[in-house]
Formats: structure tokens, C-alpha cells, sequence
């Protein structure tokens, strides 16, 4: 078992720690970069806002790449799941709360 793996296994609601909190972490340390970029086409994205947005991101991240991640798979799921997409929903709307749009003057 290599380093990964070993990291992986440890879980929360059969998600893997080691996951999210790179995911958070990722997103904490590009997020100044990231804030930057939107900030040129006139779009003000706080810290806070990239951290909720985290897992919605992801998520359409994997989707886009086709990778379907076991969160993932929960979230497309119909039947099951209403937590998660509950989460995500809270999540979505805590991250676009905050952003702010400037007008060209």
C-alpha cells in the first residue's frame, strides 16, 4: 500500500478526508490567483466564496472530465442522497452570494 492509498482510507460518510482537504487546501492556495483573473473581466470573487464553492466545482469539474468520483455519483443519483445535493445547493448559493459584478464605466 503506498502513501495515497494509505491516506485515502480514512473516510467521512464514505468520503476520503484525504480528498476534501486537498481539495480545500488547492483551492485556498490558487485562490488569490484565481481572484485575480476574475477581477480582470470585472468580477470580485472573495476567499471565503472559492471555499464554499469548492465541492460544487468539483463536482462539475469531474462531470466535465468524466470522471465519476463516488461524490459524484451521489449527486447525480435521483433516489438517494437528499443530503448531499442539499449541501451542494447551501454551498452553491453561499459562493455566488458574495461575488460582485462591476459595471464598465
Amino acid at each position: 500500500m503506498n502513501l495515497i492509498e494509505f491516506l485515502r482510507q480514512f473516510r467521512f460518510l464514505g468520503y476520503a478526508i484525504f480528498d476534501l482537504a486537498v481539495s480545500f487546501l488547492g483551492i485556498y492556495l490558487l485562490s488569490p490567483f484565481l481572484s485575480k483573473m476574475f477581477l480582470k473581466i470585472r468580477i470580485s470573487v472573495p476567499l471565503v466564496n472559492w471555499l464554499f464553492l469548492t465541492l460544487p466545482l468539483g463536482i462539475l469539474v469531474h462531470l466535465l472530465f468524466g470522471q465519476i468520483t463516488p461524490m459524484t455519483q451521489n449527486f447525480l443519483d435521483l433516489k438517494s442522497n437528499y443530503f448531499l445535493k442539499i449541501l451542494i445547493a447551501v454551498l452553491l448559493f453561499f459562493g455566488l452570494k458574495g461575488i460582485k459584478i462591476f459595471k464598465k464605466i
